[in-house]
């Protein structure tokens, strides 16, 4: 048994199909099924159900993938700390950031971060926040970008920044030519919102709980730009992160913006890393160039915090009570 026999095995795992593992590889596909075979003849089982039209693992297939990808992280994690000590600001770090931050948050840093560390691989993944947990606890992530409250005394993190929520209503709507509004306005308010599994939903859901408003009942959306769209198409009214209606990000003439008044409903965002990680001397410096360039109307947070958390039913920063 070696680690490519393992890379091979967990590649048919991710991609379930032996050509585009093979690719991802960069090896041929007979040479790929050849070592898995002869891994499966060392271990005297079989790892993988051969089907015409899908490949499946079988119960110790699925075993030895998980165990695979533990061992897969330590490997990385050597040549990791072997490239740190030659050069700390070098080697190849993993990012994870939740997607209703993402595409709106990287147009802004990533210019300074090549800037600032020329010789860092930076290799961004894009998950919702459960998934990007598991993958930092698992050591698959260096580092990940959350939405606060993190409630996980193994992480530790820096704050970042703070941003506020704007109510998105169409065109026509009662509140669209209002200067701000304070949360008793949504009442009776029936608000889109994102599908489970997305950090910014809880979070919406817990300022429809302060203001009385209630959810859209039969739409959930999988993206900040469905919910930009049916907002423009009239549907209803929306809550949009701040950075998500900044530029680079086109403007609508049919979704007017409005400000809540204080203290508004906002999230505050942080950078979190396992206390052991090779980068952990690097990332509050990571975090410092993830602070920086935001535009105005997003406030940085610049105390460092060891793990910024908070609990069930504990308030979060403008009232909102935490729902994680």
């Amino acid at each position: 048994m070696n680690l490519r026999d393992l890379e091979y095995l967990v590649a048919v795992a991710e991609h379930g199909h032996f050509g585009r593992a093979a690719v991802a590889c960069y090896v041929s596909q007979p040479t790929l099924s050849t070592q898995l075979k002869k891994l499966e003849t060392e271990l005297g089982v079989s790892l993988i159900e051969r089907n015409p039209r899908q490949v499946l693992l079988t119960d110790a297939g699925q075993q030895v993938v998980a165990r695979a990808r533990v061992i897969l992280g330590e490997v990385d994690a050597i040549r990791g700390i072997a490239g740190h000590t030659r050069d700390p600001r070098s080697g190849r770090l993993r990012l994870g950031i939740f997607p209703t931050l993402g595409p709106y948050l990287l147009p802004h840093v990533v210019p300074t971060l090549r800037e600032r560390f020329p010789d860092l691989g930076l290799l961004l993944v894009e998950e919702k926040t459960e998934t990007l947990l598991e993958l930092l606890r698992g050591g698959r992530l260096d580092a990940a970008v959350l939405a606060l409250p993190v409630d996980d005394e193994t992480l530790d993190g820096e704050l970042l920044f703070r941003e506020d929520f704007l109510l998105a209503v169409p065109v026509g709507h009662r509140l669209a030519g209002a200067g701000t509004v304070d949360l008793p306005a949504l009442e009776d308010e029936h608000l889109l919102l994102l599908a489970d599994g997305h950090c910014l939903r809880d979070q919406a859901l817990a300022v429809c709980q302060s203001a009385g408003a209630q959810e859209y009942a039969g739409f959930q959306a999988t993206s900040l730009e469905t919910l930009r769209h049916m907002v423009a198409a009239g549907v209803g009214a929306t809550l949009l992160p701040e950075l998500s209606v900044q530029p680079p990000v086109p403007q609508s003439g049919t979704v007017r913006l409005v400000r809540f008044g204080e203290p508004a409903p906002h999230r505050d965002v942080g950078l979190f890393w396992r206390p052991m990680s090779v980068y952990r001397d690097l990332l509050p410096e990571l975090a410092q160039s993830l602070r920086n360039p935001l535009p105005g109307p997003v406030t940085p947070l610049d105390a460092r915090v060891p793990r910024p958390r908070a609990r069930r039913g504990q308030p979060l920063p403008g009232g909102v009570p935490s729902v994680a």
